[in-house]
C-alpha cells in the first residue's frame, strides 16, 4: 500500500537513503484517480526496496510548493534528499518501474 506522505513524515522520509517516489495528487483530479491503482500496485511490489507514497496537494500545499507542483498527477523521484527525476501526467507501468529500477 502506498504511504500517505504529509507534513508529519515528509522530512524523515526524504532524509533517508531509500528511493522515495511521491505521487502528488488530489481527490478531484480524474487522471490522479486513474493513476492510483498503479501506484498502489507498484508500492506493494517495491515494499522494502523503495518508499512509494501519495501526497494530497490540497492538504499538503506547502510540500507541493517545494517541488513546484503546477500540474497533477506529478511523480517526484528522490534519493538522499535530491530530486532524481520528475514525471508529470499519466505513466504506464513499464516506464514507472524502469524509472524506479534506475534509481534503486
Amino acid at each position: 500500500m502506498a504511504l500517505n506522505i504529509d507534513n508529519s513524515n515528509f522530512d524523515t522520509l526524504v532524509a533517508g537513503d531509500k528511493l522515495v517516489v511521491i505521487d502528488f495528487w488530489a481527490q478531484w483530479c480524474g487522471p490522479c484517480l486513474a493513476l492510483s491503482p498503479l501506484i498502489e500496485e507498484v508500492a506493494a511490489e517495491y515494499e522494502g526496496k523503495a518508499i512509494i507514497g501519495k501526497c494530497d496537494t490540497d492538504t499538503n500545499n506547502d510540500i507541493a510548493m517545494k517541488f513546484g507542483v503546477r500540474n497533477i498527477p506529478m511523480l517526484v523521484f528522490l534519493k538522499g534528499g535530491e530530486v532524481k527525476d520528475i514525471h508529470v501526467g499519466l505513466i504506464k507501468k513499464p516506464e514507472l518501474t524502469a524509472k524506479i529500477e534506475k534509481f534503486l
